[in-house]
């Protein structure tokens, strides 16, 4: 298939179709027939600042329409400094966004209601006087931010995303909310002060988009994105139980730890279906902000991923089930790769410190250890141009149980790549310029037998691969 021209810009990854800034993922939501997503966006600037809520619906979770912005900062309004992150729920039948209204500098906001105009979604009124006016007496905070609402034991509870002054200090506080107009607070969920807090989501000065989700019989994973001096670092997932009387508080129980492995994912948000949990995250950008300037757009969605536990207690998380319907064209081995495709590999090892390699032609490799339970993404050729949020290494490394097989599927859409890992873990990484070339495969250490199966991502041509492609069944080299 023919190399894409413009192969450095994501077409399956939700965005702003005007270009822009955008960050956080928002207010997910089932309504009626369509699913809703909204981001944090700026639409005058690549760079963060006056964020506004933009908006795309989807019938499949596979092809989606954009809306353009549903929800801007009132002038004059306690959302005037930008209308932050947030949850979206149905209230009375009127979609809702409760966000966060931004009218300081300091990180302090309060909680606001929108509703929607119709049940296009395309358009939210803000509701003038905020719910929740600001932190609660005393608490002395350098973060207040990012409301999400769940639902315990028949009663619903609002979580915000804190940090106390002095660092060092994350928290997240809860409110009770008996109707979504008056908020109640009941303390807090989770702080640092807890052991299993402090070694899995430390460091950190403040815990953002916090979302505490149910995945299973009293089990419950909490999701909290670690925000350190300015520094929007990554995403954790504990695992616990919840406790109710007076109030709401989550236990860790040890498990869990991070999200993503990547260095290009944080700040994820939920949506709870019947059958399952769905997850997107905001992938930033590894280039320089000149490059992106250029570009003309910063920032998307990564692709919904269905999040839960498997038997032994680690966390399960899968690409969202409908990404299947994107797979188009058969991938021809020896072939160049298009511009967005997906690879499926499975190795099976027959001796410790088998090495599996797979090559996304020249500047991007991934290699597989699976009797250490590590992969590594290296893109060492192509190293990240941007200095935020900190200086990286040329390669991410996840961990995963030790086995003697290896499963991977890879999603490349332009310069996003998802690399999912054994059902267990996520390694997201920006690749700035988009790898090309053809795939290949290798086993340079050991001996293993390896299959390799690839699609064009293309909803147009779906099931257009009707026979699969030549598989490579390798052993030592």
């Amino acid at each position: 298939m023919a190399q894409d021209a413009d192969r450095n810009t994501p077409r399956h990854h939700v965005r702003p179709a005007r270009g822009g800034w955008c960050n956080d993922p928002n207010g997910p939501l089932l309504f009626g027939d369509r699913y809703h997503l909204f981001q944090q966006h700026n639409p005058g600037s690549t760079s963060w600042g006056d964020i506004h809520w933009s908006h795309a619906s989807s019938a499949d979770l596979v092809t989606w329409t954009d809306h353009g912005i549903a929800l801007a900062p009132t002038p004059g309004g306690r959302d005037a400094l930008g209308a932050w992150s947030g949850c979206a729920t149905v209230d009375r039948g009127v979609a809702t966004a409760v966000y966060t209204g931004m009218d300081r500098t300091d990180g302090i906001g309060s909680v606001m209601l929108a509703r929607a105009g119709d049940d296009t979604l395309e358009q939210f009124t803000a509701v003038p006087t905020p719910v929740v006016d600001g932190p609660p007496e005393g608490a002395d905070l350098l973060a207040f931010r990012d409301p999400y609402l769940v639902e315990v034991g028949g009663v619903r509870w609002g979580l915000v995303g804190a940090g106390h002054v002095g660092g060092g200090r994350p928290d997240v506080l809860v409110y009770r909310v008996d109707e979504l107009d008056s908020w109640t607070f009941a303390g807090s969920l989770l702080d640092a002060s807890d052991p299993a807090a402090a070694r899995l989501a430390a460091p950190a000065d403040a815990w953002e988009c916090p979302a505490l989700l149910p995945v299973g019989e009293d089990r419950w994973v909490l999701l909290l994105s670690l925000w350190i001096a300015d520094i929007t670092y990554t995403t954790v997932a504990l695992t616990g139980t919840v406790e109710t009387g007076g109030g709401l508080r989550f236990s860790p129980d040890g498990g869990g730890g991070l999200l993503d492995y990547g260095r290009d994912h944080y700040a994820a948000t939920a949506l709870l279906e019947r059958d399952r949990t769905l997850v997107w995250g905001w992938s930033w950008e590894s280039r320089s902000p000149g490059d992106s300037a250029e570009a003309g757009w910063a920032g998307c969605a990564t692709f919904p991923r269905e999040l839960g536990l498997h038997d032994d207690g680690g966390l399960r998380v899968v690409p969202a089930r409908e990404l299947t319907a994107l797979r188009g064209e058969v991938l021809e081995v020896g072939t160049d790769l298009p511009a967005a495709y997906e690879l499926d590999l499975r190795a099976t090892i027959a001796q410790p410190e088998t090495e599996v390699e797979l090559r996304l032609g020249p500047s991007v490799a991934l290699r597989a250890t699976p009797s250490r339970g590590l992969v590594e993404l290296d893109r060492s050729a192509v190293p990240a141009g941007a200095s935020h949020p900190l200086p990286r290494a040329g390669s991410a490394i996840a961990s995963v149980p030790i086995a003697t097989a290896v499963h991977l599927r890879v999603f490349v859409d332009g310069p996003v790549i998802e690399v999912y890992v054994n059902d267990r873990a996520v390694i997201t990484e920006k690749v700035h310029p988009a790898p090309a070339g053809a795939a290949e495969v290798s086993v340079p250490r050991g001996d293993a037998a390896v299959e390799l199966t690839g699609w064009a991502l293309d909803p147009d041509r779906a099931g257009t691969g009707t026979t699969g492609p030549a598989a490579l069944h390798l052993a030592n080299r």
